[in-house]
């Protein structure tokens, strides 16, 4: 039986993977439960789970929670703050860590579970996209596993798994994008959150919804390959495929195409990665064939999908300029989703703020925060100066 520890388990990830471990629980205990300040749905996980542990990371809201589990009558434990995430994933208690909070807040837990000889899950694109090489040394020093739970990424994992081959025979990667809910609209002016989350194909937290309108996502997922599967931006292309039931592919030297199809549920991912090198069931509906009607592809637009282009310019640019990236995009999505930002200026926030830092390459987690916080001022000061100048042009 495995023994895990779920970081995020109150979102979108978190949902799909507390499923996969109730249809399996001969094979899954849960050990501890982390979320970033809901304390009722994370108290609401632990009535029917009943971890051990029990994190919330907001430590103001610690009282709240180990209030909410002695009148529950729960046996489960209250933490609260960034070190009580680390030390559960790090836990000796635990074998398995689902690395899927949302942001730079996830850096540190996954860091620690990787250290520590962890299989993980890893659903938290940004502890790669800012300290790639940081994350894969550890992986290598702790002797544990990483494992994509990015449907694309997933898919990958699963195409190169079957065709045992070196890195040599392969020619490129390929990762898919549904293009989200804007692939055909020409103008961004005047698109609303609630717009910009309503995904055609995936349910998904409102950041990374935002993120799949953008394209930047499969941005964040192109860094992402390269440090997880060892190809430069050069071997990896990013094609749409609105249906998403292709979830990424592998092209070989020979020609061939390796793909992985399913529907578009995280269930199937999430159950790869925690029975891998077995199969399980997951709970996804099974594609049919018959019904399923014509898959098409087209190339992403990078001018109207800026953000998709600034992603690939920032791998090229080493680890410095991704962390800044992905910084940027908390800051500018974050700005967008409160009313602060329009939809089209996301993508020149985030290009704003990559041509103000001039940082080098982080050399430990230290650094990666310190480049972070500082992205984040640059980005609050460059969507400061674009609000008073759409001010005086409103004036």
């Amino acid at each position: 039986m495995r023994s895990v520890t779920l970081l995020g388990a109150t979102g979108s990830i978190g949902a799909s993977t507390l499923d996969v471990i109730a249809r399996h629980p001969q094979r899954f205990s849960l050990f501890a439960v982390a979320a970033r300040r809901s304390v009722e749905a994370l108290v609401a996980v632990c009535v029917r789970f009943r971890p051990r542990v029990a994190v919330i990371a907001d430590e103001s809201r610690l009282p709240a929670l180990r209030d909410a589990l002695r009148a529950a009558g729960l046996p489960t434990a209250a933490r609260g703050g960034a070190e009580a995430m680390a030390q559960a994933a790090c836990s000796a208690e635990c074998d398995t860590v689902v690395a899927a909070i949302v942001g730079a807040a996830g850096l540190l837990p996954t860091i620690a579970a990787a250290r520590a000889g962890k299989r993980v899950l890893l659903a938290n694109k940004e502890a790669v996209v800012c300290a790639g090489r940081l994350l894969t040394d550890a992986v290598r020093a702790g002797g544990g596993e990483l494992l994509p739970i990015d449907s694309e990424h997933s898919a990958i994992h699963q195409c190169l798994a079957g065709a045992r081959v070196a890195a040599r025979d392969v020619r490129k990667l390929i990762l898919t994008a549904s293009g989200g809910p804007f692939r055909t609209r020409s103008d961004f002016a005047g698109i609303t959150p609630e717009q910009a989350c309503a995904h055609p194909n995936w349910v998904m937290g409102r950041k990374i919804s935002v993120d799949s309108a953008t394209l930047m996502n499969k941005g964040l997922e192109v860094i992402e390959a390269s440090w997880l599967f060892g190809f430069p931006p050069a071997r990896i292309e990013v094609v749409v495929h609105p249906q998403s039931v292709i979830h990424s592919m592998v092209e070989f030297v020979d020609g061939s195409v390796v793909a992985q199809l399913g529907t578009p549920d995280m269930r199937t991912p999430i159950a790869y990665g925690l029975s891998y090198p077995e199969r399980i069931e997951s709970g996804s509906p099974t594609l049919d064939f018959a019904q399923l009607g014509a898959l098409s592809f087209e190339a992403p637009d990078l001018k109207r999908f800026r953000c998709l282009a600034l992603a690939f310019e920032a791998l090229a640019g080493g680890t410095a300029r991704t962390a800044t990236l992905n910084a940027a995009n908390e800051v500018a999505v974050e700005a967008f989703l409160s009313g602060r930002l329009p939809f089209a200026g996301i993508a020149r926030v985030i290009e704003d703020t990559l041509n103000a830092v001039d940082a080098g390459e982080p050399a430990s987690i230290a650094e990666v925060l310190e480049l972070d916080a500082r992205a984040r001022r640059t980005a609050e000061r460059m969507l400061a100066g674009r609000a008073a100048v759409e001010a005086g042009v409103r004036a």
